[in-house]
C-alpha cells in the first residue's frame, strides 16, 4: 500500500519533482544562485505572475481558459504609465494632464481590464461561445486597442512613486522584504479564502465539477462566470500595473505569451485541465517552479531560443500528465 502511495505521488509530481531536481543541481554547480539577490529576482518575477496565475486560474476550474490575459495585462500596463508619466518628462503621452493619485489610476486600470473581462464572461455564459474562441478573439481585439491607443510607442518617465513599488519594500536589515512579494502574498490569502471560505468559491468548483448538476442543484453559473472572468480581468490590469512599475515602462507587448505560462503554472501545480480542481498553493508552487526553471537555463547558459522550446514542451508534458490522472481516476 505505502509502495503505491509513493508511486502514485511520483507519478502525479514528477514534472515539478524533474524542475526541482534541476534548480537544486544549478544552485550547487552555479555560483551565486542560492544568493538573496538572486532569491529578489525570482520573486520579483513570481509576484505579478502568481497574480495573472490566480486570475486564469478561476477560468481554468470551471474547465476554461482565458487567452486574452496577456494582452489585456499588456493594456493595463500601457494606460498606468500614460497616466503617471512625470510632469517635467519632455515626451509625455499627455502633455496637459495634471498628476494623478496612485490609487486613483490604479482603479482606473483593473476598472477597464474587468469590464474587458466581463466581456468574455459575456460572450462565454450568454452568446455559449467555447472560452478558448472567446477569450482568443478578445486577445485580439485588446491587441488592436492597445495598438490604437498607444500609437504602438514605448511609454516612459515615469513617476518615482510608480516605480517605487517594484523597488521598495521593508527593510529587515539582513534583507530588503520587496512590495511585490507582500502583495502577491497577500493577493494568495485572498484567493485562497475566496476559494476555499465562500460561496463563491464552492459555486466555482461545483460548475468545474458538473455544470448542469450545478445548475440543477441552484447555482446561477451565468453569473458565477461573469464574477469569474470580470475578476480575471481586474487582476491581469493589477498584474500590468505592477509589471509596468518593475519594467520602468511599457508597450503594447509587455505580457506577450504570459497567459500561456499562468495556464501551464496552474497545470504544474494541480489545477486540472478537465475542471473543479485546483488550490492557492498549488498555483503559486507552479509559477515558482516555472520561473526557477527558466531561471535554471539562464545560470546554465542555455540560448533562449532553446528555453522557449524547454517551456514548450513543459506544458505538453504537464498536460498530458494533467489528463493521464484524470483518465486514470474514470
Amino acid at each position: 500500500m505505502d509502495a503505491k502511495k509513493i508511486k502514485d505521488f511520483l507519478s502525479n509530481n514528477a514534472i515539478v519533482i524533474l524542475l526541482l531536481l534541476l534548480v537544486l543541481f544549478v544552485g550547487f554547480t552555479q555560483q551565486g544562485f542560492f544568493t538573496l539577490t538572486n532569491f529578489n529576482n525570482i520573486t520579483s518575477n513570481v509576484a505579478p505572475r502568481f497574480i495573472i496565475a490566480l486570475g486564469v486560474s478561476g477560468c481554468l476550474i470551471t474547465k476554461g481558459t482565458d487567452l486574452s490575459a496577456g494582452r489585456l495585462v499588456g493594456l493595463g500596463g500601457v494606460l498606468a504609465c500614460t497616466l503617471l508619466q512625470r510632469a517635467d518628462y519632455s515626451d509625455r503621452f499627455f502633455q496637459n494632464l495634471p498628476q494623478f493619485p496612485l490609487f486613483a489610476v490604479f482603479i482606473v486600470v483593473v476598472i477597464v481590464t474587468a469590464l474587458f473581462g466581463l466581456l468574455n464572461g459575456l460572450v462565454v455564459s450568454y452568446l455559449k461561445v467555447p472560452p478558448f474562441l472567446a477569450t482568443l478573439g478578445m486577445q485580439t481585439i485588446v491587441y488592436g486597442i492597445n495598438l490604437v491607443y498607444s500609437g504602438a510607442d514605448p511609454i516612459g518617465g515615469l513617476r518615482k512613486d510608480f516605480t517605487t513599488i517594484a523597488s521598495g519594500g521593508i527593510d529587515l536589515g539582513f534583507y530588503k522584504l520587496k512590495w511585490l512579494l507582500i502583495i502577491a502574498i497577500v493577493m494568495g490569502l485572498i484567493f485562497w479564502f475566496l476559494y476555499n471560505k465562500t460561496r463563491h468559491g464552492k459555486y466555482m468548483y461545483a460548475i468545474g465539477g458538473n455544470e448542469i448538476a450545478a445548475e440543477v442543484s441552484g447555482v446561477n453559473t451565468t453569473a458565477a462566470l461573469l464574477r469569474i472572468y470580470t475578476l480575471a480581468g481586474l487582476m491581469y490590469g493589477f498584474a500590468g500595473f505592477l509589471l509596468a512599475a518593475k519594467s520602468g515602462g511599457a508597450s503594447v507587448n509587455l505580457g506577450l505569451g504570459y497567459e500561456l505560462e499562468a495556464i501551464a503554472a496552474c497545470t504544474i501545480g494541480g489545477v486540472s485541465t478537465t475542471g473543479g480542481i485546483g488550490k492557492v498553493q498549488g498555483i503559486l508552487l507552479g509559477v515558482l517552479v516555472f520561473e526557477l526553471m527558466k531561471t535554471s537555463l539562464q545560470y546554465l547558459g542555455v540560448d533562449t531560443s532553446y528555453q522557449y522550446i524547454a517551456q514548450g514542451l513543459v506544458i505538453i508534458v504537464a498536460v498530458a500528465l494533467d489528463i493521464r490522472k484524470y483518465t486514470a481516476k474514470k
